[in-house]
Parts: C-alpha cells; sequence; structure tokens
C-alpha cells in the first residue's frame, strides 16, 4: 500500500482549524471581507506570519491588462481564496488556479463560509511559475 504525503500538511490542517473557529464565533451572513479580518487576527494570534491582499497582475501579450488579489498568503507557502455564498463553482477553482500558476506556490486552500457552515479544498498547482 502506498501513502501520499500531503503537501503542507500541518499548516493546511491549522489554517482550516482557523477557518472554522472564524465560522463558530461569526455564524453565517457576513461580508467576505469580514470573514477575512477574522482570519487575519487568528493567524496573528497563532504566530502565524501571512501577507493579505497580495497584488496578481493579469498579463496579455506582456502587457498588464488587469489586476488581481489574493486573499491571504500563509507562510510563502499556502494560497488562501475565501469565498461567502451557496457554493463554490468552477470560476473560484479557476482563479485560485490562476493565483497558483503565477506565484508558483504548490498549495491553495479555497474557503467558503455558507448559510450550513465552513468547507474548504485544498488545490494543488499544477502547472509550473509563469515567465
Amino acid at each position: 500500500m502506498t501513502t501520499i504525503e500531503l503537501i503542507h500538511k500541518e499548516l493546511s490542517y491549522r489554517i482550516i482549524g482557523l477557518t472554522y473557529e472564524v465560522f463558530n464565533i461569526l455564524g453565517p451572513g457576513h461580508k467576505e471581507k469580514y470573514y477575512q479580518n477574522a482570519l487575519e487576527e487568528l493567524l496573528k494570534r497563532e504566530k502565524i506570519e501571512f501577507r493579505k491582499q497580495v497584488y496578481v497582475p493579469l498579463e496579455f501579450n506582456n502587457k498588464i491588462i488587469g489586476k488581481n488579489f489574493i486573499d491571504i498568503i500563509v507562510e510563502n507557502k499556502i494560497v488562501i481564496e475565501l469565498k461567502v455564498g451557496n457554493r463554490l463553482t468552477k470560476f473560484h477553482f479557476d482563479q485560485l488556479n490562476h493565483y497558483l500558476k503565477y506565484t508558483g506556490y504548490q498549495l491553495g486552500i479555497l474557503v467558503l463560509f455558507s448559510t450550513e457552515g465552513v468547507s474548504s479544498r485544498r488545490v494543488l498547482n499544477l502547472y509550473p511559475k509563469h515567465g
């Protein structure tokens, strides 16, 4: 039997646990930025290094045609993208995959805060770093 080693296992479990703590305290019905602010407070409390609203340019024909912002990057290892709504969509996964491709990080976590609770999906970077 072979075992698969999860990328950034301990850190990703800690992050996911913190998202549950955020939801348990705030409950449903808030804007994404409020869940993000609360998660940032818990990351600070846990002394987990992070950067927020990290700029990611959208390039076309070697020109910047748009800009995006990653919600949170944890310890220069994991891209965190937070969503509020009833379900995750292909668009959400495509957005996170774009961020992973651009940054070259191996792992992203897509977090959904809904009326039913919080859920998360680990997303692996299947692409090499651009440029």
